[in-house]
């Protein structure tokens, strides 16, 4: 079944080189022009992914981003001019899942595409181990996350975060050991973008917040009894 992604850009000619290069490697590409517009397609015919030019009129890049992660984890890849290093802090925190500077190779946007659409890919059909701790419940196939039995919204990266915790309890973990295990080798971005995951994790998960430690000078731990 073909891929669907919501390419939100103001500029069509960006749009138009943007869609060719993902309807050649199969993809269906639905196209806003606008914050608005943008919206009212995802609510209509929501896709597989969400690419998001931060500069777009009427309701802006940020907006749709914060609306978008607050009914869904669809993946989402932030498309701007913006370089600074606080605007691509600022993405994350929204729940953006990659960010991309123009400008930019379209075919290096589809791979980073690609890569971020195996992780939903590698969940379905398995059987799903479960992970526990307080009252939080941890679905790893389905990269779904429960506390007292009710959702909680996560993005893709603040998912992968704390699965990577969860999966070396009681170790402290630095900063650019997450980097490069979460984020790749190739990640070249502030190192502050993981505490920043890292307060969204906490801020979501409430009381059991409390297992992800902060080391001193190093990085995080999840810490639980032996």
């Amino acid at each position: 079944m073909r891929r669907s992604v919501l390419l939100i850009e103001d500029e069509e000619s960006i749009r138009e080189l943007v869609t060719d290069y993902f309807t050649q490697s199969a993809w269906q590409v639905i196209e806003a022009a606008n914050g608005e517009e943008a919206l009212e397609l995802f609510n209509s015919c929501p896709p597989d992914l969400v690419i998001v030019d931060l500069m777009i009129p009427k309701v802006s890049g940020w907006n749709v981003c914060r609306q978008i992660r607050y009914q869904s984890t669809v993946p989402i890849i932030i498309l701007t001019a913006k370089s600074e290093e606080e605007n691509k802090l600022l993405g994350f925190e929204l729940g953006a899942d990659d960010y991309v500077t123009k400008p930019f190779s379209p075919r290096v946007l589809v791979a980073r595409a690609e890569t971020l659409m195996k992780r939903v890919d590698n969940t379905v059909g398995q059987e799903d181990p479960i992970i526990s701790f307080g009252n939080i419940k941890v679905y790893e196939r389905k990269r779904l996350v429960e506390s007292g039995g009710q959702p909680v919204e996560l993005s893709y990266k603040e998912y992968d975060v704390l699965l990577h915790l969860l999966r070396h309890r009681n170790f402290p973990l630095t900063r650019e050991h997450l980097l490069n295990q979460v984020w790749g080798v190739d990640y070249f971005g502030d190192p502050r973008v993981v505490d920043t995951h890292i307060k969204n994790l906490r801020k979501k998960l409430g009381a059991d917040a409390c297992y992800i430690r902060t080391v001193f000078r190093i990085g995080y731990k999840f810490e639980v009894e032996s």
